[in-house]
């Protein structure tokens, strides 16, 4: 199947406008609303849209003085996340129709930044693998990833600039590769939390940001981190160390990946970085194994009411939670304690390099949509509680995204920011 086409308005490009004063809320609402009515047929990434609301809101915001960093802007939110009058049905009928009496405090402070939400977006069941209706907006017959294939595929589709998700293990990572968008993993214990979110594995349970570009990561993190003004596109970083990581030891990285690595690693050098020569592949395989044990172990306790009921669950997650009931708690506790050493060493070592840049997916998109991709290369970062962007601007040969990962330290943001926007320059220039 063919792509779906479509325009792609950047998080930046609105806000300019809106803050000139050539577009107002209501003009964004509205185009937003037009592009998903083109689009929607085809790509499935929406639960729920609320119209009259969205447009009642912007016209509201029309009638009062200006305000708000992010005035008229539509997002989109994940099927996990509360928004108040809205159900949160997690992708599965157990949830059905049970409506949220409050925002998640995150969408209530983009309210508050004059944000408007346009609706649900569409998630696996619970967040974990069975997939939805969803569809990759570059290839329909190919999956747009999980669990935050919705909130990916809207942004990729032009309909809104901005989108909430999570993620776990892979789940926001994932589908931002897919399609070919940027995604933005907030750190443990750092301003965005999750409150208001379905709990999953709450050592794991990490707030995703979905935009067209790094450079609106940037401005939407700013915005909801307080900052007075909205920042400017990153500077390129001067000089910055890198760690090139292959992720080969943890699954087989398709040949186009380990191209677009190469080439983003090469144009970065060329830039002025340096490559600091530092090997993983010792310590990823037993992070992938702790992940996979803490991801199990607390499911199995958060999602034990409904577990009373196997036969309205999925095959993939009835064995998550049998995987879970089966660990014991000295295993859990070894886990843990894992993920606490391994952490402490991996900050230590982004004290000597600013990032770790590697592959985001094995590969593109895989053909077919009863399957969202393996989140492999994600569990070991996830487990640590790092922060990670997905740097979008690459293709394969069939035009399919390919994108990249860069892991940095949670006190070192801006800089991770920056580098995450030069590589993604570098890419879609080559493009």
């Amino acid at each position: 199947m063919p792509e779906v086409r479509h325009e792609t308005t950047t998080l930046s490009a609105l806000v300019a406008r809106t803050t000139a004063g050539e577009l107002s809320a209501s003009d964004a609402i509205t185009g937003a609303l037009e592009r998903l009515d083109r689009t929607e047929p085809d790509i499935r990434a929406w639960v729920r849209v609320d119209r009259d609301a969205a447009l009642r809101t912007a016209r509201e915001l029309d009638a009062a003085p200006p305000g708000g960093l992010l005035h008229g802007v539509p997002f989109g939110v994940k099927d996990i996340i509360d928004v108040r009058g809205l159900p949160t049905e997690c992708g599965s009928p157990l949830r059905e129709g049970r409506v949220a009496a409050s925002d998640a405090p995150l969408v209530a402070r983009l309210r508050r930044l004059g944000a408007i939400p346009l609706g649900k977006t569409v998630t696996t069941e619970f967040a974990y693998f069975s997939p939805g209706p969803t569809r990759n907006p570059h290839n329909l017959a190919h999956t747009p990833g999980g669990s935050s294939s919705g909130s990916a595929a809207a942004v990729a589709a032009g309909v809104v600039p901005l989108a909430l998700g999570s993620q776990t293990a892979g789940s926001l990572t994932r589908p931002a590769a897919y399609c070919g968008v940027a995604g933005f993993v907030a750190p443990a214990g750092g301003p965005l939390d999750t409150a208001g979110f379905m709990r999953l594995a709450h050592s794991l349970d990490a707030v995703g940001l979905l935009t067209p570009t790094v450079a609106d990561l940037w401005l939407a993190y700013g915005a909801l981190t307080g900052a007075d003004r909205l920042p400017d596109a990153p500077e390129p970083p001067t000089d910055p160390r890198l760690a090139v990581w292959t992720g080969t030891e943890l699954g087989e990285v398709e040949a186009d990946m380990r191209s677009a690595l190469v080439r983003s690693a090469e144009r970065a050098v060329a830039n002025g970085a340096v490559l600091v020569d530092i090997d993983l592949t010792a310590r990823t395989p037993g992070l992938v194994e702790a992940h996979t044990a803490v991801m199990a172990y607390e499911a199995a306790r958060a999602l034990a009411a409904e577990a009373a009921t196997p036969e309205r669950l999925s095959t993939p997650l009835n064995d998550l939670l049998a995987q879970g009931r089966g660990i014991t708690a000295a295993r859990y506790e070894h886990a843990l304690s894992v993920a606490e050493r391994e952490r402490a060493a991996m900050l230590t070592l982004l004290t000597e390099v600013d990032a770790v840049l590697g592959p985001a997916g094995l590969g593109p998109a895989p053909k077919g949509l009863t399957a969202t991709g393996s989140p492999v290369l994600s569990r070991p970062w996830q487990l640590l509680g790092l922060p990670t962007l997905t740097v979008p601007g690459h293709r394969d040969g069939h035009g399919m995204p390919l994108g990249l990962q860069l892991i940095g330290h949670p006190e070192r943001l801006e800089r991770l920011f920056a580098i995450g926007h030069a590589v993604e320059q570098a890419a879609r220039a080559r493009q």
